[in-house]
């Protein structure tokens, strides 16, 4: 449980500008963000693009990022879906000997009841090796996971171990928070609340923009897990500018143009989405400059 406390990255997929993995740009993000304090790795979320990747591609960017990884920080890896049949299938056909444990995001576009997100998430705790970490980001999936479903999970399945919360809902994370077990965490997936979501009993975070200022970012969420509310705030407000940057058109075009910014990698995206607009990317490089 302790190893996905603090500060984890949901990591981009680097693109050369032929739209092919970018492997060279993947190893300096991973090293960027361990050097400087990352706590753990998320890969192939939503903001790896993995509706985008292939099955090959999942592989080879997973098989990449463990040997880059080295055993350092713990792995976590996105293997979720609509097709609960598939979502175990690719649970039992995955290598998941160095992967700590999966995010598996709520059943989207199918808009399931609450008893069928109970019985899509029982099905894959079953079939899980390793621990669960929900996902539920109504914003994305367009059917809000409600607090009474998740925590019903987790008390009833011992290896579904916490919750990605990402719904920007305050009230939501309060009452999760309120009545959750006492083993149970919670994980904001909203950058612009986690400072405030963590003083008040959250776990931390896994983060988008943490993978371009991990250093900040990771000081930001260790002051609020000690309870240093003046310190975490003074950096979130340093950051506030550019996490509503990142997200005003789609994600992960803006993050790759703050990481394109820093040198990093280049802003490309797979369609249908398309790199942020330029009068986006100005804003970002003045931010930029200026930070």
């Amino acid at each position: 449980m302790q190893k996905f406390y603090g500060t984890g990255v949901a990591l981009i997929t680097p693109f050369k500008s032929d739209l092919s993995v970018d492997y060279h740009a993947l190893n300096a993000l991973v090293e960027f963000n361990i050097a400087n304090g990352t706590d753990y790795l998320v890969i192939s979320g939503t903001t790896g693009e993995s509706a985008t990747i292939t099955k090959d591609e999942k592989s080879a960017i997973v098989k990449a990022i463990v040997e880059i990884n080295k055993g350092r920080v713990p792995l976590v890896l996105g293997i979720g879906g609509n097709n609960t049949t598939e979502v175990i299938n690719e649970l039992k056909s995955s290598d998941l000997s160095s992967i700590d444990a999966i995010l598996s995001v709520a059943p989207y576009y199918s808009k399931p009841t609450q008893e069928g997100f109970y019985q899509h998430f029982k099905a894959i705790s079953i079939a899980s090796p390793i621990p669960v970490i929900l996902y539920n980001v109504p914003g994305r999936t367009a059917k809000n996971m409600l607090p009474e479903t998740t925590l019903r999970l987790a008390r009833d399945f011992e290896n579904i171990i916490a919750v990605k919360e990402a719904g920007n809902n305050t009230q939501q994370y309060l009452e999760l928070l309120k009545n959750k077990p006492e083993d149970f965490l919670i994980i904001s997936g909203d950058d612009d609340l986690v400072a405030g979501i963590v003083l008040a009993g959250g776990a931390g975070v896994i983060s988008v923009i943490g993978q371009a200022f991990p250093k900040d970012f990771s000081e930001m969420i260790n002051y609020a897990l000690e309870g240093k509310a003046k310190e975490a705030y003074k950096i979130h407000f340093k950051l506030m500018d550019v996490v509503g940057y990142i997200f005003e058109e789609n994600n992960p075009a803006g993050i790759k143009a703050v990481l394109n910014s820093l040198g990093i990698c280049n802003k490309e995206v797979r369609l249908p989405l398309v790199e942020a607009s330029p009068n986006l990317q100005e804003k970002i490089a003045n931010y930029i400059q200026r930070y």
